[in-house]
């Protein structure tokens, strides 16, 4: 399949900025509807055939995604999803490209270096990049506010060696300094020149260069740029409740085993009345005092089945937090 990129045109509308006397620069006007157009780009030099012929086009620029139905690509809205609200259907959908375009506002540059040497700003944004970035061929674009305020402002134009989606860019470019938001499907990517307004003047003799070297970026593998594996959610932290519970089992055993002999049943029949509130709270089940308390006179030499018969007694009868009659340690 022969590498593409998608056009957005929006009739009578500027998608350049404006730039008045004195550096002062107005944004973009908004567009809610857009025509889109397919072109094919199979590589560097067809990038840069293009990206000449829209830097005179104002009315002009690109996004990643590609057309979702070219039945359906004029005055449509730039929709990755279905607007419910509004009924409008997504236009544009994901699509993975062999071209990269790199945003990098605001880079140092050294006293000597004039914005209008593009090459050696360019080469300076470069080792901010991944090594892999070292020596590839590239298109420098400078934005509109190069030149006017401070540091490189530049779009960089590599062509990597396997197509890459959007996601993987992301994941690829987490940590260097560039504008991720381009990486999205509908993001408009802005190409055409800024408009001087009021006399204003053209400050740089040269918007977009090719910089020669190895045709492809040596893109890092599928495998590498996937997403992390989930991890499945942690759970929740005990309840309160549930904690008092577990600490009330643990106290129990441990009176009913630190009774002295003749005070064992009459120790475990109060521990067992005192858990079997907890059990008509929701707090503990009646099979979690059983089992404590007889394991609990078990450990402690009596018969467990004694501390069973105790604990399913208690919690029978258990209705409020007295001790009845007989039950009295």
């Amino acid at each position: 399949m022969v590498e593409g990129m998608t056009i957005i045109r929006a009739e009578g509308r500027r998608l350049a900025k404006l730039v008045r006397p004195g550096g002062a620069i107005e944004g973009y006007d908004a567009a809610r509807v857009v025509n889109l157009h397919h072109r094919d780009v199979p590589d560097l030099s067809a990038l840069h055939d293009l990206l000449r012929d829209l830097l005179h086009r104002p009315d002009c620029c690109v996004v990643r995604g590609a057309i979702r139905d070219p039945a359906r690509a004029a005055r449509v809205r730039r929709l990755l999803h279905d607007d419910t609200a509004t009924g409008d259907a997504a236009s544009l959908a994901e699509a993975p490209r062999q071209w990269l375009a790199l945003d990098m506002d605001a880079v140092p540059l050294p006293p000597e270096l004039a914005p209008a040497d593009l090459a050696g700003c360019a080469a300076v944004a470069v080792k901010l990049l991944p090594p892999i970035f070292t020596g590839a061929a590239c298109i420098v674009q400078a934005t509109a506010s190069h030149g006017i305020k401070s540091g490189a402002r530049l779009r960089l134009w590599f062509w990597c060696d396997r197509a890459v989606t959007g996601a993987e860019c992301k994941r690829w470019l987490a940590k260097v300094p560039v504008d991720h938001s381009v990486f999205g499907a509908v993001q408009p990517i802005y190409t055409a020149a800024p408009v001087f307004a009021d006399g204003a003047a053209e400050h740089l003799p040269c918007r977009l260069l090719v910089l020669p070297g190895h045709t492809a970026v040596a893109t890092p593998d599928a495998a590498t740029l996937a997403p992390p594996p989930r991890k499945p959610p942690a759970p929740p932290p005990p309840h309160a409740g549930a904690s008092y519970a577990l600490a009330a089992l643990v106290r129990a055993a441990a009176r009913i085993g630190g009774a002295s002999e003749g005070n064992r049943h009459d120790t475990a029949k109060a521990a067992a009345w005192g858990l079997a509130r907890l059990v008509r709270a929701g707090l503990l089940t009646e099979g979690e005092v059983v089992r404590t308390i007889g394991n609990a006179l078990a450990a402690a030499g009596k018969d467990a089945a004694e501390g069973e018969a105790l604990a399913a007694w208690a919690v029978a009868h258990r209705r409020d937090g007295s001790l009845p009659e007989g039950m009295r340690a």
